[in-house]
């Protein structure tokens, strides 16, 4: 029988078989795709070849084989850093939830995330979420974040499922796919969801005041069918998201602007660093990219782990 992932727990898989019936099913030994050294061979999204065992009075499935993924989204394991986790697989399109404040989402979070989605394949909106419960400030930061991510070929959506804002676009987007949520937590994936879809009532949580951060509501990520011919699949909260095995030579590839101006420098195979003639640098000198898009380069391609230091260029240009 084949079917798909649409819930793993580590151990259990949640199979629907092409005929539309779900079976719990198991892996049997150790799966190795493509050399990946992953923490879950197999993910949610992915297609599987599966046989009925019966064991004791249950049936039960047993996973054989795993079909060729058309992308997936990888990230560093958080506790075994030379290990991967792949969140999602066989994906048409990624929805990453940015809330300013409670908790902020920093520019770092965004590009290494966009990084990834562009290295993998993945097309990706940035959903602006909880605008309702911004003032002044708050709206001119949501303003400046789309006017950079916009002019790279970004979709952005301002999103409120409070106030039921963009709720229609977003289903927009997303009917006849397989879509994913990602995002901190406490970003309101959980809550966005509902409101999409109000039959499925997933468990949503406060903020933190103390930390301004979400609670983990999601423990593992999981497909849901929608009533208007759509899949989303929603994730456990991340805190940080780790690049994984990205050649310092391509890296300038997945940063749209910068690979606009590649052609433009000096060196076929300039890093954009301290080379002469450099296009991407010339335009970084004449504003015409963002000083936050290339500090995010500069911590990728140095190896540096993410961290909170600014959410924008406007903060710290004195960096």
């Amino acid at each position: 029988m084949t079917g798909t992932v649409y819930k793993s727990t580590g151990s259990w898989y949640h199979i629907k078989s092409d005929e539309g019936l779900f079976y719990q099913c198991r892996i049997k030994g150790k799966f190795r795709i493509k050399d990946i050294k992953s923490t879950n061979p197999i993910a949610v999204g992915d297609k599987v070849d599966f046989e009925l065992e019966k064991i004791g009075d249950e049936e039960v499935g047993v996973i054989k084989k795993i079909h060729d993924r058309d992308n997936f989204i990888v990230r560093k394991s958080v506790n075994l850093s030379k290990q991967t986790h792949i969140i999602a697989a066989n994906l048409d399109l990624v929805f990453l939830l940015v809330t300013i404040d409670n908790p902020p989402t920093f520019t770092t979070f965004i590009d290494r995330f966009l990084v990834t989605t562009r290295a993998y394949r993945v097309p990706t909106v940035l959903i602006f979420n909880k605008i309702d419960a911004y003032e002044i400030e708050q709206r001119a930061e949501v303003l400046y974040l789309k006017d950079i991510y916009e002019a790279i070929g970004y979709t952005c959506l301002e999103v409120s499922a409070i106030e039921n804002k963009n709720i229609e676009a977003l289903k927009a987007e997303m009917l006849g796919k397989t879509s994913m949520f990602v995002g901190h937590s406490g970003v309101g994936k959980s809550t966005l969801v509902n409101a999409i879809e109000p039959s499925l009532q997933l468990k949503t949580k406060e903020i933190s005041d103390q930390h301004k951060q979400g609670q983990h509501t999601t423990t593992f990520a999981e497909m849901f069918d929608l009533s208007f011919n759509a899949r989303i699949i929603d994730t456990p909260g991340i805190k940080g998201f780790g690049v994984v095995d990205m050649d310092k030579y391509e890296l300038g590839d997945y940063f749209p602007e910068f690979f606009k101006l590649k052609q433009d420098c000096k060196f076929n195979n300039c890093l954009h660093l301290k080379e002469p003639q450099c296009a991407v640098k010339e335009a970084l000198e004449n504003e015409e990219i963002s000083w936050s898009r290339y500090k995010s380069y500069l911590q990728i391609i140095e190896g540096e782990e993410e961290s909170e230091h600014y959410r924008t260029d406007i903060w710290n240009e004195e960096d």
